[in-house]
């Protein structure tokens, strides 16, 4: 029944196009006034904004009539209506009041159509909205935890009693039940890796011994080479030292008279200052007593 005016408004738009034509062109010519960027990129041919028009009336008024899409079908309808009813009952721009009447009843009737449209758009047929779902969904979720906590709204029923302690006994029965299985695997493998180890260990103590003698061979027969190497190394060392053994005491010597010349210009410098800072004394000694006085 909604359907059926913008269904037949829409073929008499394709049937005689000049009349929604002109309505469509005056709503664009009050739309191009908006300011950027709606009033610019606004259409300008008239007529095909009447056609396509028509064409979303008698398409959305078929799918509303068959309950196809009804919510889409609605919106589109609604939006429709608007140029035709801003230019075609712009009944402020009337002079003759009469017919200004008329444009007026004409729009409130058009208006009315847009409310029941919006109505039809956000009905949901008996079907649970999702931000109904969502609000739904989230109270579900508070009223589990209030009844889970002890201090909860629900915690007369006990936490053993609530459907999460029930999960949590649940996982915590497989957690047991799977240490269980995992410690007997622990025991079997254990016992596994102890043979394991006790069947190596001869072996491995076999080849220490067997590496130990080796390297104790290996060792005598080195040593007397490494001790002529030491001999010679030694020698070599000694021998360097005593050329080097002038140059260091001399170096050592300057570096010493170097010292105790630092340490008279040093102690010529501490006397100095020691002399002032006894003068400065002296003289806050006397303007301390001229206070006193």
């Amino acid at each position: 029944m909604l359907s059926a005016v913008f269904i037949s408004r829409g073929i008499e738009a394709l049937r005689s196009p000049k009349p929604a034509t002109d309505a469509t062109r005056q709503t664009l010519e009050e739309l191009s006034k908006l300011p950027d960027p709606v009033g610019t990129n606004l259409p300008t041919n008239a007529e095909t904004v009447a056609k396509v028009t028509a064409a979303v009336q008698i398409g959305g008024g078929l799918l509303l009539a068959a309950g196809r899409l009804p919510r889409f079908a609605s919106a589109a309808l609604a939006l429709s209506v608007v140029p035709s009813s801003l230019g075609g009952h712009a009944f402020w721009t009337e002079v003759d009041p009469q017919r200004k009447a008329d444009e007026r009843r004409a729009f409130i009737t058009d208006v009315s159509l847009i409310g029941g449209l919006i109505i039809a758009a956000v009905d949901t047929e008996g079907k649970p909205s999702l931000g109904w779902r969502g609000r739904r969904a989230a109270r579900k979720v508070s009223d589990a935890v209030a009844s889970a906590l002890p201090a909860g709204a629900a915690a007369g029923n006990s936490l053993v009693d609530s459907p999460l302690a029930e999960k949590v006994g649940h996982g915590l029965q497989v957690g047991a039940e799977r240490g269980r299985e995992l410690a007997h695997i622990a025991g079997e493998r254990g016992s596994e890796f102890a043979e394991v180890a006790l069947d190596r260990g001869g072996k491995l103590a076999e080849v220490a011994r067997e590496r130990g003698t080796e390297l104790a061979e290996l060792a005598r027969e080195r040593a007397p080479e490494l001790a002529e190497i030491a001999r010679e190394r030694g020698e070599e060392l000694a021998d360097r030292a005593r050329h080097r053994a002038p140059e260091l005491a001399e170096l050592a010597r300057e570096r010493a008279e170097l010292a105790r010349e630092r340490a008279a210009v040093l102690a010529d410098v501490a006397s100095k200052e020691a002399k002032k800072a006894g003068k400065q004394a002296k003289k806050q000694a006397k303007k301390q007593q001229h206070r006193v006085r």
